[in-house]
């Protein structure tokens, strides 16, 4: 009985009544919101996924396919995926015409040729293979696919004011460190980032110097960080500084006696095996192996070899994959490298006198050490064999670089590698990420990352299967990361769907008025500006108020300031006993008129010397002088 009464009295309320769960944003709409714009002009769809794209260039790479359409107006849109050719019996390659072999809608499976009928089919069917061009295709869509290359969706992590020159994510792909020309380091954790893409610290290693190069350590622990000072800095994973290297005597001439370098860092990187071991290059013409556990020397220095006695700068160094061999970019443009082995010296194993006509930017081994890939500021990109180091096996022109940190990444299964390229003064095509193909040697494609900003640092991570590619100008910077939602793994997807904590009544927090009268000045109420202001103007000293005109005779070696400078005076002036009108008459008046009294009554000086004094004789007149 008790139920039916609750029932009947439900019935009277509408269904929405009482408190209603919170709508949560579908996963698919917050990726849609970070993809990115379709860049074929020629596909009707505004933004397709991955698959579909390649499938739909493959379809239009294929001249015989579209043979099926010339028939039809340029005015008709096909709407999804293009009907298959029908099947030509004819030695030419004729459409039939019969009405029987007119497919209508999306092609059928043949299940005939397929031994697996539970395998699951993602995106728009592909066409029937009946044909040489068929095999092609699928030839070419396996090709394309087989990258998997994330570029669907795109973030920007945003922080900096200048441009991005160093770029570095730990092995597990959780926290990412980007240094820039604004001096400041700024890390990124994944883990702990929400939708507003916000770094949780910020340090700034050397004041004054830009960030040149960044790298963690393999137990990602501690990372390096290299400045444009001689100096390099380590840090713990927390950003907190662990030490300093020293710097060494600029007034030593042989780099090898100094205990560190002298100039400015270029480029530093971390042994890739062991934790204890740190690679720095220098401006000032050497290269310095350190211990991370001993700051005030190095373990090794190494001078490259030059063509000409002088110094020349270190543009950049890098470890291969095992640590054994170290490579160094020269500002001449000449790339030496250096085996590690007993008794091992600055004498370089590899040198290549002509590598590049400019300097050296970048260096990368592969992982089975077989190629080198080198970056210049000469526009290009070398891919080098290392068994023969005479002649590079490809060269890759028109690639600007304007920055000393444009880096070369490999892919993770190093199949592609990638750069960036700067923008030019007249260019229109802005800042791009090129990915080549090692096998064939040839450009895959190129990604428009910024349209007015450079592109300098990137990399492509094994575990996350991201690319991040940092850019900047010198009002902006930001790396940039894209990622496929079906592709990729944690990283972008975790943050991006972290929506962030909305604000609320209990986050306020007024801030305390504090009145204390009897305090010290410094807790005291600012008085008004008004008042300040008058008080300024009375004071004279504080307000440079001029002097008053003279309106007397002055004292003192001043003018009106004092009566007299005794009391008598005083008194003699105030009482008028003293007059004093010298200062109104003129002074040749004032004395002759004592002439008269002093020749009549010679009482002050003639008498002092009336019996010393000698008679005065004049001269007599001659007449004759007179005459003449």
């Amino acid at each position: 009985m008790e139920d039916s009464e609750d029932n009947e009295i439900r019935a009277h309320f509408p269904v929405s009544f009482g408190k209603k769960p919170k709508s949560k944003t579908s996963i698919e709409s917050l990726h849609n919101a970070t993809r990115r714009p379709s860049t074929t002009s020629s596909s009707p769809f505004p933004s397709l996924s991955s698959s579909s794209k390649s499938w739909l260039n493959s379809l239009n790479k294929n001249p015989k396919q579209n043979t099926t359409n010339d028939h039809n107006n340029d005015d008709d849109v096909a709407i999804g995926p293009p009907r298959p050719p029908p099947i030509s019996n004819s030695a030419d390659g004729e459409a039939n015409d019969d009405d029987d072999n007119v497919v209508i809608g999306p092609p059928v499976n043949d299940n005939g040729n397929n031994n697996d009928d539970d395998e699951v089919v993602i995106g728009p069917p592909r066409p029937p293979v009946n044909s040489d061009s068929d095999d092609e295709d699928e030839d070419d869509d396996e090709y394309e696919n087989r990258h998997k290359i994330p570029l669907s969706n795109e973030i920007v992590l945003k922080g900096h004011s200048k441009v991005v020159s160093a770029l570095a994510i730990d092995h597990s792909g959780s926290r990412v460190l980007s240094g820039s020309y604004d001096y400041t380091v700024r890390m990124y954790d994944f883990q702990g980032m929400n939708a507003r893409l916000e770094s949780f610290r910020q340090i700034e290693p050397s004041e004054g110097h830009q960030v040149r190069s960044l790298s963690w350590s393999p137990t990602a622990d501690r990372f390096l960080c290299v400045t444009g000072s001689a100096q390099a800095k380590i840090y713990d994973r927390d950003g907190l500084t662990l030490g300093e290297f020293v710097k060494g005597d600029m007034y030593i001439r042989d780099l090898k006696n100094t205990k560190g370098h002298i100039t400015g860092l270029t480029c530093g990187e971390w042994h890739p095996k062991t934790k204890e071991t740190v690679l720095t290059s220098s401006e000032d013409g050497s290269l310095r192996i350190w211990d991370v556990n001993d700051f005030n020397s190095q373990k090794q220095v190494i001078k490259p070899k030059l063509a000409r006695p002088g110094r020349t700068p270190v543009t950049t160094c890098t470890w291969d994959r095992e640590g054994k061999s170290i490579a160094g970019g020269i500002g001449d443009g000449s790339i030496q490298i250096w085996s590690i082995k007993p008794g091992w010296g600055s004498r370089p194993d590899i040198y290549v006198a002509n590598g590049h006509s400019d300097e050296i930017s970048s260096l990368k081994f592969s992982s089975d050490g077989r190629i080198l890939l080198s970056r210049s500021f000469d526009g290009s990109l070398k891919v080098w064999d290392l068994r023969q180091m005479k002649t590079a096996l490809k060269s890759f022109e028109d690639l600007p670089n304007h920055y000393a940190q444009t880096n070369v990444a490999f892919s993770p299964d190093e199949q592609l590698f990638l750069t960036g390229t700067s923008v030019e003064r007249d260019s229109t095509t802005g800042g791009l990420l090129c990915l080549f193909d090692r096998q064939k040697l040839e450009l895959v494609s190129k990604v428009g990352i910024s349209p007015t900003c450079s592109v300098v640092q990137c990399a492509w991570h094994p575990k996350l299967n991201q690319i991040f590619a940092t850019a900047g100008d010198k009002r902006q910077g930001g790396t940039h990361v894209l990622y496929d939602p079906t592709l990729s793994a944690r990283g972008a997807l975790v943050c991006v769907a972290r929506a962030p904590r909305k604000k609320s009544v209990d986050d306020f927090q007024a801030e305390p008025v504090i009145h204390n009268p009897h305090a010290l000045p410094l807790f005291r109420d600012q008085p008004s500006r008004k008042r300040q202001r008058e008080k300024i103007l009375k004071d004279p000293l504080k307000s440079h108020k001029p002097e008053a005109p003279m309106n007397g005779p002055g004292f003192g070696g001043r003018v009106g300031v004092t009566k007299g400078s005794l009391l008598t005076q005083y008194l003699l002036k105030q009482g008028g006993m003293i007059k004093e009108t010298w200062m109104d008459e003129d002074p040749r008046e004032a004395i002759l008129k004592y002439a008269d009294v002093a020749e009549k009554d010679p009482k002050f000086i003639a008498p002092a010397y009336a019996e010393t004094q000698p008679k005065q004789i004049f001269a007599n007149s001659d007449s004759e002088d007179e005459d003449k």
